[in-house]
């Protein structure tokens, strides 16, 4: 059975979690990977890759009496997001469970709060699917190999709603960022392909060009 017009819409409107951990690191990234889809591997990309891949893999277990779930499909129309987490542990016994979400990553805490926006925007799905509150969750970090806490307070929640909405208009007008060169930029898989030095220059130019004509 077909969806309804209604439906395919609102699901056609949601993006991908991932899309907001990557618009926060860097905008131009997160539209060459999901606009242009894009992609080029490095060595850190290929051990996050091994490493999700690995708890993925892992089967359902118990634990003290939490359940663990692993690769959980998850979607929020509220927020206009899709995904998986890696890990939802279930606290507690049949109605009275409730989820905790616990995303791995393979390096150490970030200055940045891209981990973190990802993580509640996850958290955010799994109140809607489950109908009840998720207060915090926790991210485990490959260095120094145990887990950050994240309390979703309200200044968190507003912050993953604000980038959702922004990453869904960045889709929508399917326009690529131009290059703003950081020293982060040698950390990114796409360096190559993005080429942030040369082309800012070319725009820098550009611009001078431009201003010299209307002066």
């Amino acid at each position: 059975m077909m969806p309804e017009p209604k439906a395919r819409e609102e699901e056609d409107r949601l993006v991908p979690i991932s899309a907001l951990q990557h618009y926060l690191f860097c905008p131009r990234q997160c539209a060459l990977i999901h606009v242009e889809q894009q992609w080029a591997e490095n060595g850190a990309t290929a051990e996050g890759r091994i490493l999700h891949e690995t708890v993925d893999a892992g089967l359902p277990e118990r634990r003290r009496g939490v359940k663990i779930l692993r690769a959980v499909p998850l979607r929020s129309f509220l927020l206009g997001v899709f995904g998986k987490a890696d890990v939802v542990e279930l606290h507690g016994k049949g109605e009275m469970a409730r989820p905790y979400p616990v995303e791995y990553k393979r390096g150490s805490p970030k200055p940045h709060r891209a981990d973190e926006v990802q993580l509640c925007a996850q958290a955010l799905c799994l109140e809607e699917m489950f109908g009840c509150p998720v207060p915090e969750g926790a991210l485990f970090y490959g260095r120094p190999h145990r887990r950050t806490i994240v309390v979703f307070d309200e200044n968190l929640r507003a912050l993953t709603q604000d980038i959702a909405q922004t990453v869904q208009a960045l889709f929508a007008s399917g326009q690529t960022p131009p290059p703003v060169w950081r020293k982060a930029c040698g950390q990114c898989s796409l360096e190559e392909m993005c080429q942030p030095r040369r082309l800012e220059k070319k725009a820098s130019a550009q611009a001078w060009f431009l201003k010299t004509l209307e002066s």
